[in-house]
């Protein structure tokens, strides 16, 4: 499968969207949507790694699926905006490189530190 930009998802996204009269929903109801998405991340995350295993008859869902939906309602939220997904990714990488740029310790390449 070839990689696809942010801008080629984000316009795949408006082009499945703009097939149906509705539209996107309002901010407020895709910021519930994606709460209820970020939620049912959590509880795949909590029955892979978390100690709550799944019920028998529950849906066999993955991590990979849920955080598919959250790109999906990130996309639509973002394009029902008009905000730009890679601009907004390169604003956040600034910010991480330059206002938290020592927040983390860096691994460094030649390590001198002694065993």
């Amino acid at each position: 499968m070839t990689e696809k930009s942010l801008a080629e998802m984000q316009r795949e996204v408006d082009a499945y969207i703009s097939q149906f009269k509705e539209g996107y929903f309002s901010p407020l109801a895709m910021l519930a949507r994606m709460s209820e998405e970020v939620g049912e991340l959590a509880r795949e995350v909590n029955h892979s790694f978390g100690e709550k295993p799944k019920k028998n008859d529950e849906d066999d869902n993955s991590i990979e699926l849920e955080l598919g939906d959250i790109l999906f309602i990130t996309m639509c939220f973002a394009n029902s905006l008009g905000i730009d997904l890679t601009q907004a990714h390169n604003q956040v990488l600034h910010k991480f490189n330059t206002r938290d740029k020592d927040r983390w310790t860096r691994i460094e390449e030649n390590n001198t530190e002694e065993k």
